[in-house]
């Protein structure tokens, strides 16, 4: 196993972080790696958000709830971005490339887009010494983030990404069986995987049980029932079909 393989195994969200800041060497460093990453027809639509304004942070962790967004060494928020390509365009042309903009597919490729960046920028920042934990949280009121973050049309806020040196080693949660996710030729039949997620249940439950913190009696399979029978960010859908993206 090789360095950078070990790196990726070893990964763990960090949620508390030392006082202790990051360089600007550091930071370009991880967005530079973030842009190495693949994308589509090189189109790179995607725009990372580095959040270095105390204010903002507080105001971002107001919208989130989780103290890590205002206590860390540097906060990225990584944005699906198709407004600078329609930037582009003169007047005649603007017409089919909002049309083209305004689809799914490209709505698609502005998330996945953005993905393949923030997963860069973590391996990157962990190879560093450095831990990291994704906030999804920051679209529990993503009006306020754009507002926030002044975010033109065809600009929407997907996630952020808090970095900074650990100041705890959480341990590593267990993941699903490779059995469970990797299916060959087809996919395959719920009954097929669910010896796997039932063995992955066992596992999860002992590791909930047994972690240095905050232990409970869970399970995966309850937690994910749990989690989808409550509708969740409804206002999410509309408010990127406002901003021009996946209407079509």
């Amino acid at each position: 196993m090789n360095q950078t393989i070990e790196t990726i195994m070893n990964h763990r969200s960090i949620r508390k972080f030392k006082a202790e800041a990051i360089t600007d060497e550091q930071v370009n460093t991880i967005i530079k790696a973030a842009q190495q990453a693949s994308t589509s027809s090189n189109v790179m639509a995607y725009t990372i958000i580095g959040i270095s304004d105390n204010a903002l942070k507080e105001e971002l962790y107001k919208v989130s709830g989780h103290s890590h967004v205002k206590n860390n060494a540097h906060l990225l928020i990584f944005c699906g971005d198709l407004h600078r390509i329609n930037q582009l365009a003169n007047a005649d042309e603007s017409v089919s490339i909002e049309d083209n903009l305004e689809s799914t597919e490209q709505f698609i490729v502005a998330t996945i887009d953005a993905s393949l960046a923030a997963q860069n920028a973590t391996i990157a920042a962990e190879s560093m010494g450095l831990g990291i934990c994704y906030i999804g949280s920051l679209r529990n009121d993503i009006n306020r983030v754009n507002e926030l973050l002044e975010l033109p049309n065809h600009v929407i806020p997907l996630f952020g990404l808090v970095v900074g040196y650990p100041d705890h080693q959480p341990d590593i949660k267990p993941r699903l069986p490779l059995e469970a996710v990797y299916h060959q030729n087809k996919y395959l039949p719920f009954y097929e995987q669910q010896k796997h997620i039932e063995a992955y249940d066992h596992e999860i439950k002992q590791y909930y049980q047994t972690r240095s913190s905050n232990t409970k009696i869970d399970t995966w399979s309850d937690q994910m029932v749990r989690k989808f029978s409550q509708p969740t960010r409804m206002d999410v859908s509309p408010f990127v079909k406002q901003k021009g993206l996946n209407l079509k």
